[in-house]
This record gives structure tokens, sequence and C-alpha cells, in this order.
């Protein structure tokens, strides 16, 4: 993992294992609800819901700094420790809550290389169904990081003037609009499409078979390449809720090392649903 621009973000399952000793290395397992980790999940992790705990569905937004405070502090997490996530679907959760914890400025977070699938298919890795008895912290979290994080009015300016890369880390169906959402999912939009100026870089390019990352070389020659995606230009990442973004965000941000990348969770659950938004199809 060394050829990565900052390598250290990402650990394997091997290191995880080698630190579930180490006070100062805290997993949480982050899934789409609590299904999984209840079933079971790697011994002394936290188990984060995405859909309850990591989102406010009253202000329908990402937790605001006191929340996550809140939710880092009940679970024992301090500002010193550093947290491990991985999950289900590739890491896509567990993605977005890297990227929660880095938009509010926690030094040392890490993803699992391969995240819960890996985990389970190796048979040396424990997993259990006990829940770690924890004492509780007080966690600080820091301002929101701007620069992590896109918003409409910027999105809209792409969509009518260019200037930067969007994106769209959705499947080839749902650029195109022959389905607004994948099958079973129950956030949607109004229209199908993309946004203008988008190009469709699908998420999952970015992985092999086991759900680890693909080396920087054939990344870069995806993204910079064959999708001509210019890493000297802002560059934002969209999907239908933000998950899957957070996942490419991951990528080109630690991974390949685009200075400027910006996530848009607001995504097309937004953008599908606004009015007068200019939408492009085939």
């Amino acid at each position: 993992m060394s050829e990565y621009t900052f390598p250290d973000v990402l650990v394997s399952t091997d290191w995880v294992r080698d630190h579930l000793d180490d006070p100062k290395v805290r997993l949480v397992e982050i899934d789409v609800d609590s299904n999984a980790w209840e079933a079971g999940h790697v011994p002394g992790a936290a188990g984060f819901n995405w859909s309850t705990q990591l989102n406010d569905p009253v202000r329908r937004d990402i937790i605001a700094r006191e929340q996550l405070e809140k939710l880092l502090g009940d679970h024992g997490i301090r500002n010193e420790d550093t947290i491990v996530v991985y999950g289900d679907n590739n890491n896509w959760f567990a993605a977005f809550g890297f990227w929660i914890l880095k938009l509010y400025g926690h030094e040392d977070v890490r993803l699992m290389n391969g995240g819960r699938q890996k985990w389970l298919d190796e048979d040396d890795k424990p997993m259990t169904a006990e829940v770690a008895p924890v004492k509780k912290s007080t966690y600080t979290a820091g301002e929101m990081k701007s620069e992590y994080r896109a918003r409409i009015d910027e999105i809209l300016d792409v969509a009518r003037n260019g200037g930067k890369n969007l994106v769209d880390v959705r499947s080839p169906d749902e650029f195109t609009g022959k389905i607004i959402a994948p099958p079973g999912m129950n956030e949607t939009a109004q229209r199908g499409g993309h946004i203008p100026n988008a190009k469709n870089v699908p998420w999952a390019t970015a992985v092999n078979p086991d759900g680890t990352f693909k080396s920087a070389g054939d990344l870069k020659k995806i993204y910079f390449h064959e999708a001509q995606v210019n890493p000297a230009r802002p560059t934002i990442a969209y999907c239908r809720i933000g998950e899957r973004s957070s996942h490419t965000w991951f990528v080109l941000k630690y991974l390949l090392g685009v200075d400027d990348v910006k996530n848009y969770d607001g995504s097309w659950t937004e953008y599908g649903n606004l009015i007068g938004a200019p939408i492009e199809k085939p």
C-alpha cells in the first residue's frame, strides 16, 4: 500500500487483527443499519448506524458537530485515538464515516481495506456478538472543514459553467436515467439522468473482487487517463445519497493525492428533486 499518496490511512485486516488489544486504536463498524454489527463484528468494534447516527433525519443533513461529539464520547472515543472504520458494501458507509470524521477534524482516521466481507472471508479473523464495555469520554470536534464538502450552489455553477471535475460514481443505468435508484433502495428523486458536465466513473471500478482497492497505477489509469479527470482541477464526486461518492472521494484524495476534492453528499436525491436544475440524458 506504500504506492498510494497517503498509505497510512489504509490498513490491512492483518494490521487490525494485530491491534485488537491496542487501547489507542478504536474500531468502528459503520453499516446502513445495525443488523450486521449485532449479528457479529470485529471484537471491540463499536457499531454506528449510518441511517440514524451519522445523519439527522429531521434536518435531512449530516449530524451536527455536537451530535458527533456525543456519539464518539458515548463510545469512549478520544481525540487522540486512532479510529479505524470498516463496514458492509465494500466500505461505502465506512468511507462516509471516514469523511464525516475528517470533516470535523479528527486527526488519525483509517479505513480497513476490504471491509467487513474481507474480514469474514479470512479464517484467522475472530468475530463476536458481544458488546464491549466502554467508559464514556469527552470528545471535542473541530469546526466543519468546508473544503471537503460541496453544496448545491457550487454544483449548479459547475453544471452551468463547468470549470471543475464532476465525477458521477453511480452505475451507468443511473447515469443515463434508465433507473433513478438501484433496486430496493428507498431514497429516490423525481427525475433520472445526471448533472451536466459530469463524467461517469462507477465507484466499483476502484476495487478488486475482494473489496480491496486496486493499485495506484490502476487507479490512475481509470481516473486520470480513461476518464480524463484532471488532478490539477478542483474535483467533486457525487452519487445518490453520498455514500458511494465518499468512497470515491477517499480514493481521489488519499490514494491518488488529488489536492482539491469534495464530496457532494446531497447527491442525486437533492439535485434530482430540485426544481429548475438542469439535467442531461442521452
